[in-house]
């Protein structure tokens, strides 16, 4: 993809799609539209161009959708929407349609993201350090619970996309052992998403009160986490401390199965929330909590993506390795 050509990119979710220009490696015009409104994506890619983007008839598209891809295409888990590199391609008229993952498109961001996209989670020790570019992955709870990496080899860049989120949840003490039960109770598997993502928040919730006998009201995950910081409900309290907890076990795992020395990085919607809470709870040192390798982790950072755009600034960044790639090529 040149890089001084007009490309479409879009970040998709279940309720919000996100559309802009690519030019020159900037983002140039962007809009957001209700899902909900649109039949397809091609309709809303077709109001954003012939409205905020009008005059511009990008041939290609760099297009982030949250769900796992297959053969170019997305199935939105939590809407109507598939998202199709081929009918994309026919219905805009476009020469080039590339569909990712939206973890992939966040690890693609990893690379440019200014120090000023990030929040830190603790402070690393100084020590040893791999290659000069070192593997960091992303991951995150949202909707669901998404990870990938980026690795580098020489001069190139890959991304590695996973469904790490349906991994096994694992529990460190008798609490969380019995927590992590009544879950089994009625899930057969606990996953990692049944416990870290939105609708997570609200299972392990009602696991806390099933445990304790106790009964508590109906809340979704903002009020949950509402309660929890204004300190009047201890089951919505505890909820969020296990979250951290659970997130921070989780997020260690990660960096010592893919070596992910780069550092670790919280992306999705629920973490910048409360980035206080976080800095302050169990998080950090369930990340360090590996026996003989906690001093592996020590040196690696972790971290909140607070960019507003990280998935645009990834889709960027992969149109300019794509750019390089095909300038080396021709």
């Amino acid at each position: 993809m040149p890089s001084s050509a007009s490309a479409l990119i879009a970040d998709i979710g279940a309720t919000n799609a996100r559309f802009a220009l690519l030019e020159g490696g900037d983002v140039t015009v962007s809009e957001t539209y209700a899902v909900a409104d649109y039949a397809s994506p091609i309709e809303a890619a077709r109001d954003f161009l012939s409205g905020p983007g009008a005059g511009h008839a990008p041939k290609q598209a760099l297009i982030a959708a949250a769900g796992p891809v297959e053969h170019g295409r997305v199935a939105l888990t939590n809407a109507a929407w598939i998202v199709d590199s081929q009918r994309i391609a026919r219905g805009l008229a476009m020469t080039d349609v590339q569909v990712l993952n939206d973890f992939e498109a966040l690890a693609w961001c990893l690379p440019a993201l200014p120090s000023e996209g990030i929040a830190m989670l603790g402070a690393p020790q100084a020590g040893e350090h791999g290659a000069e570019r070192d593997t960091m992955a992303v991951l995150g709870p949202g909707t669901g619970f998404g990870l990938a990496a980026m690795i580098f080899a020489g001069d190139a860049e890959a991304v590695l996309v996973t469904e790490g989120g349906h991994a096994t949840l694992s529990s460190e003490n008798r609490r969380e052992d019995a927590i992590i039960l009544a879950l089994r109770q009625q899930f057969h598997h606990v996953s990692v998403e049944r416990v870290l993502s939105g609708s997570g928040l609200i299972q392990l919730y009602h696991a806390i009160a099933r445990v304790d006998g106790k009964a508590v009201p109906e809340r979704d995950s903002g009020e949950i986490v509402a309660h929890a910081l204004a300190g009047d409900c201890n089951v919505s309290r505890e909820t969020l401390e296990l979250f951290c907890a659970f997130l921070g076990s989780v997020a260690g795992n990660v960096a010592l199965t893919l070596g992910a020395r780069g550092g670790v990085f919280i992306g999705g919607g629920i973490a910048p929330r409360f980035i206080d809470f976080l800095r302050s709870s169990a998080f950090r040192e369930r990340f360090e909590a590996k026996g003989r390798l906690s001093s592996y982790l020590t040196r690696i950072p972790t971290a909140v993506i607070v960019h507003p755009m990280p998935a645009f600034l990834g889709l960027a960044h992969l149109a300019e390795v794509r750019a390089r790639s095909l300038d080396a090529i021709g």
